[in-house]
């Protein structure tokens, strides 16, 4: 063998056992100056929610005895709905055309009671209005910040895609010498998950005891009818006062630090839907501690 060959083949086992060269990538880095990592970081939840629990274990199984209604044997087709006019008529075809006996969207009815369709909580909405911000859009830092505080959600945190943080309300019609479309009025959140839970156990643990006259969520006239939109619609709203954000344990350890406290409306949207869905939710959040009372 020559001393050619006996070299070439010493050097190809030694490329056989050699380590593959690193190759660093350059870090790439955001509009703040932070970097961005290489790989795809997802956040998950880091602990068990109570709240969540509770609702799987005890109150779903409640839930679905005290809103089941029985149907003995398949629903009849729904009726045609008949228009006002005829459409096929020309003199009529451009004319707005109701259908007779008025809006059908409070009668619309419930769907069949399964365990699939229980009512449940899918999000809470928090929205708060600043007046302040018409004349100057540095006004929204303060409510920012405190629903930041609030709700822990920022656009796309955790590597969520879903999660949009908070965001500001803009005004999408004119009101003569007050708004204009375009013009930021307020910020609002959605909280979706296991944040859901937790603000709802804030809410109910440390925010409402400690309101002065709060009876609870207050309830239409028992002589009030449930065939409206706000009837067959799933969500329950209230308000809270200005004084209310300061109860919060993430706004109270640093009050002095926000400009101003501000006033919230809280919506609680559940799955709920048809005749009596308004029930069906006060009877879930009821559930979760949260008092209603009757005038």
């Amino acid at each position: 063998m020559s001393t050619v060959t006996r070299i070439a083949q010493t050097s190809q086992a030694a490329r056989a056992f050699r380590k593959p060269p690193k190759i660093r990538k350059s870090l790439k880095y955001d509009v703040k100056g932070l970097p961005i990592p290489h790989v795809k970081i997802l956040v998950r939840d880091t602990h068990p929610c109570r709240l969540a629990d509770h609702y799987h274990t005890t109150l779903q199984d409640d839930l679905m005895y005290m809103t089941y209604n029985h149907e003995s044997g398949p629903r009849p087709p729904p009726r045609a709905i008949r228009l006002t006019y005829d459409p096929n008529d020309p003199y009529t075809k451009n004319r707005y055309n109701p259908p007779v006996g008025g809006s059908q969207l409070g009668k619309k009815p419930a769907p069949p009671t399964t365990a699939e369709n229980v009512v449940q909580l899918e999000k809470i909405s928090i929205h708060s209005m600043v007046k302040e911000a018409l004349t100057s859009r540095s006004n929204l830092l303060g409510a920012i910040a405190a629903f930041r505080a609030l709700s822990g959600e920022t656009q796309f945190g955790g590597g969520r895609h879903s999660s949009e943080g908070v965001q500001i309300v803009k005004g999408i019609k004119t009101v003569g010498g007050w708004t204009r479309p375009g013009l930021p009025l307020g910020v609002k959140v959605d909280l979706k998950g296991p944040k859901m839970y937790d603000f709802m156990a804030t809410l109910v643990e440390f925010v409402l005891p400690r309101l002065r006259e709060f009876p609870g969520i207050i309830l239409p006239p028992a002589s009030s009818t449930m065939n409206s939109p706000s009837g067959v619609a799933g969500v329950v709203s209230f308000g809270l006062p200005p004084e209310a954000m300061g109860f919060f344990p993430q706004i109270e350890v640093n009050l002095d630090s926000y400009p101003k406290s501000y006033g919230m409306h809280i919506h609680f949207v559940t799955n709920a839907e048809g005749i009596g869905a308004q029930n069906r939710a006060r009877a879930l959040l009821s559930g979760f501690q949260i008092p209603f009372a009757r005038k």
